[in-house]
């Protein structure tokens, strides 16, 4: 852990932060982008100083400032609230208050599952006491989409009931269909009526997240952005209960049933394998205790304007989280503190490392590019979601998202994963970028782990306007594996950890080479000729654009 009186110097350092030697190789006229420089952000940004940067914290404030002074600094316009660097999100916080207990009784008698055992139970936005009991219904996966070949919910009556419904979609179902599905769940849980939800883990997020990794936040706060009527914005507001069962609390829920829990995990651990829902014989108890207070915490959003007249008004936007985790006090050993150094101070530097590049290339893009360093994404994309429901600027004029989060930088990559690239030609703008520095395009290596929904741009998605999401690949620049086990370790033993700080090894060549990508991407977006369009027959595109113009599909 580093002394406030190092990061106190490093924040002092970083507004002249000098060119390198060690840089990414650029063409005549092309932007340099060097090792050093990305880094100097990330050492301000993932220092103990700024104790985690969790949404409406010190640190958060402290880091905000920094990007505002950095957008300053480069040239940028503010392109905030009322003229300035902000938009700022009022929050709301809600945490468990002592009881959090689920008990399900059946024809053996009652079990009694603490939240943080074998259950993991959410704070209420709405409700301070929660005193529900209910039947319950088993729902297969719990997907409600006929016209995506899903139909869990065909023969059952769940009104006034409590579902359970296993992780993830059935093994094969494509990556970001299945990302987007999975998320939706309680939404459509609420829509046939059900008024709670209980996810039961399978074999699989098991393997991908271990419950043991996820039980230490069980009690962790969770947030709400607040509307300007003062209430909490809540997705599924007629859900009163949302919760997650290990192993013992299925059995239990599952005792007497036609079907064990192993059975019905066996077989969703099957290629496409799906489980049909059934009634359950046992009753769910919940007992809720939930406590309040407000807060804010800001979006910070800076703007280049773009040169072309007949183009100017269309923006590209590029956008990182700036939150990250906080402090936690109860934590066991001396460091408790959540850095977040790859997550996302990465993100940040990178996004800050493109407008740099937008901004001094002596050229200005042909439309605006809008950066914003969001806040509230690991309290559920929250800054996002808000500037969606609030924009600064009218979405329909939003041509095109580039979402940096959370690259791996561990390693020299040798190709990237557009997520969303397969759904716009947006696409297109990554792969040429790829060609240009020798980089493969590789698809979605862990479909398992749902990512294109778990990040900033999915809230803008979900409005219509097309997104791509880079993640650094499986592959390394000599054309091994090197990405996969650069990934599964930062993921096993880093992710969500106090352990993502500074000190990992960083390849920070290779960070500069991430910024470059993006910059490049962003650049051509920015100037080409026609904006980004969904690709016809795109789930996303007729989802949530359904009368935007439209691109075939190129034949690969």
């Amino acid at each position: 852990m580093r002394s406030v009186l190092r990061a106190a110097i490093i924040a002092c350092a970083l507004l002249s932060a000098p060119l390198a030697a060690a840089q990414t190789q650029a063409s005549p006229g092309e932007p340099v982008f060097t090792a050093e420089g990305f880094r100097a952000h990330v050492q301000f940004l993932a220092d103990d100083l700024l104790e985690g940067r969790e949404a409406g914290a010190r640190g958060h404030r402290i880091a905000a400032l920094y990007v505002a002074n950095q957008f300053h600094g480069l040239g940028l316009e503010p392109a905030g609230e009322a003229g300035g660097w902000y938009q700022t999100v009022p929050l709301q916080e809600r945490r468990l208050s002592g009881v959090a207990k689920l008990t399900v009784a059946g024809a053996g008698g009652d079990r009694a599952f603490e939240n943080g055992g074998e259950v993991i139970i959410a704070p209420s936005a709405l409700e301070p006491r929660i005193e529900l009991e209910a039947p319950v219904v088993f729902v297969g996966f719990g997907l409600d989409a006929p016209k995506s070949g899903f139909d869990d919910y065909r023969g059952l009556d769940v009104r006034g009931k409590v579902v359970v419904y296993l992780d993830g979609t059935p093994k094969g179902t494509p990556s970001e269909i299945g990302a987007h599905l999975n998320r939706e769940k309680p939404r459509m849980a609420m829509a046939r009526g059900a008024v709670g939800v209980i996810s039961l883990s399978t074999l699989l997020s098991e393997k991908t997240t271990p419950w043991s990794k996820r039980t230490p936040g069980a009690r962790n706060p969770r947030m709400a952005w607040v509307g300007r009527d003062g209430k909490p914005f809540v997705e599924t507001p007629h859900l009163r209960v949302t919760a997650a069962a290990d192993t013992a609390a299925g059995e239990a829920l599952f005792a007497g049933a036609r079907r064990t829990v192993a059975e019905v995990r066996a077989e969703a651990d099957r290629p496409g394998g799906r489980p049909r829902g059934f009634p359950l014989k046992t009753r769910a108890r919940f007992d809720v205790v939930t406590e309040y207070r407000t807060t804010e915490s800001p979006n910070v959003l800076g703007i280049i304007r773009g040169s072309d007249p007949a183009l100017r008004d269309e923006v590209v936007m590029v956008m990182a989280h700036l939150d990250h985790l906080g402090v936690r006090p109860d934590l066991a050993g001396p460091d408790k503190i959540y850095n977040g150094a790859m997550d996302n101070a990465a993100g940040v530097a990178a996004m800050l490392e493109t407008a740099r590049a937008v901004a001094g290339s002596g050229a200005r893009p042909r439309r605006s590019v809008l950066f914003m360093a969001s806040t509230g994404e690991e309290k559920g994309l929250l800054g996002a979601d808000y500037f969606g429901a609030h924009p600064l600027v009218p979405l329909e004029r939003i041509a095109g998202l580039v979402n940096i989060d959370m690259p791996i930088l561990t390693y020299d990559f040798g190709d990237i994963v557009p997520f969303g690239g397969e759904s716009s030609t947006m696409g297109e703008a990554v792969r040429r970028a790829g060609e240009r520095l020798g980089i493969r395009v590789s698809p979605d290596p862990t479909p398992e782990q749902g990512i294109f929904t778990r990040s900033d741009h999915y809230a803008l998605v979900k409005r219509g306007v097309p997104a791509v999401f880079l993640k650094t690949g499986p592959m390394d620049a000599g054309g091994g594996q090197g990405g996969v086990t650069a990934n599964a370790r930062f993921r096993a033993t880093e992710y969500h950890e106090p352990s993502d700080e500074l000190d990992l090894p960083f390849d920070w060549k290779a960070a500069a080479k991430f910024a470059r990508v993006n910059w490049m991407i962003t650049r051509q977006l920015a100037d080409a000729d026609q904006r980004p369009r969904w690709y016809r027959g795109d789930f996303f595109g007729e989802q949530f654009a359904r009368e935007a113009p439209k691109a075939e599909r190129p034949a690969r």
